[in-house]
């Protein structure tokens, strides 16, 4: 690696030090579905988001619980304090197309249709609010 992408590679390293976020590659979820799930709790407070994700119907919102709880204990274990004591939130969910599967369905008269299984990436980021208004 040359000195440039190793310099930029380092800054970008430094900048995300004080972010704090979990990240969930390939669910098997199209990203379109994961995206409505992922809206209802982009800006609410964690305790809020939680009880969102956990009483929704959607098949998605298992997951999404699942990366949130994770980026919670990401900030306790960085910042050394309790979820409970500061009040957290979801400050940017953001879900990318991930792989996709393609796969072959037969169709009458020797055609073929095709399927596309998609997933998804999700990444959950989460501060406080003193934080966000410093920046």
């Amino acid at each position: 690696m040359g000195a440039r992408k190793y310099n930029a590679a380092q800054a970008r390293k430094e900048a995300r030090k004080g972010e704090y976020f979990a990240k969930l590659n390939n669910v098997p979820t199209s990203p379109r579905k994961m995206r409505l799930v992922a809206d209802m709790i982009r800006g609410l407070e964690v305790n809020r988001a939680l009880g969102a994700l956990h009483f929704s119907t959607k098949h998605a919102a298992r997951s999404l619980e699942l990366v949130l709880k994770s980026a919670i204990a990401n900030w306790e274990t960085k910042t050394g304090k309790k979820a409970d004591s500061e009040t957290l939130y979801v400050t940017k969910v953001t879900v990318d197309g991930g792989m996709m599967l393609k796969r072959l369905l037969t169709a009458p008269q020797g055609r073929g249709y095709r399927i596309r299984k998609r997933s998804n990436h999700i990444t959950v980021y989460v501060d406080t609010k003193n934080t966000n208004a410093e920046k």
